[in-house]
């Protein structure tokens, strides 16, 4: 994993963020982007959404947790890929409103997936 835990940026006109060089390679499978638990997103290389949300959201149709994490993750959900000169995605911005996120954000690992969110997000 690479050394790099906690990122800021700021996102450029058409809302795009960059991703630091040096994770670059954690993101080569693509990037999904989703809401997070409260008012921030979640950014997983899509090898990680696919290896561990997917399986933990494909549980029994009749456990509302489970329904519920559904609907959190899944509304908004992006998917995309970097774009291979800067390293660029683009971010919705209805994710954007979600997390409060104007132009500046910060990026927190959180184990296998980054949180994303505003500078002045208390959480």
């Amino acid at each position: 994993m690479a050394g790099i835990d906690y990122f800021e940026r700021k996102l450029d006109d058409k809302r795009r963020l960059t991703i630091p060089t040096e994770l670059r390679n954690e993101f080569a499978s693509g990037v999904v982007l989703t809401r997070g638990f409260n008012q921030y997103l979640h950014l997983y290389p899509k090898h990680i959404w696919d290896r561990e949300v997917e399986p933990a959201l494909g549980n029994s149709i009749f456990d509302e947790k489970i329904a519920d994490l559904n609907v959190r993750f899944r509304r908004g959900k992006t998917e995309a890929s970097l774009d291979q000169k800067q390293g660029r995605v683009t971010i919705e911005q209805h994710l954007l409103d979600y997390a409060g996120i104007d132009r500046e954000l910060v990026a927190i690992r959180v184990g296998a997936y980054w949180r994303i969110m505003s500078p002045g997000a208390d959480v």
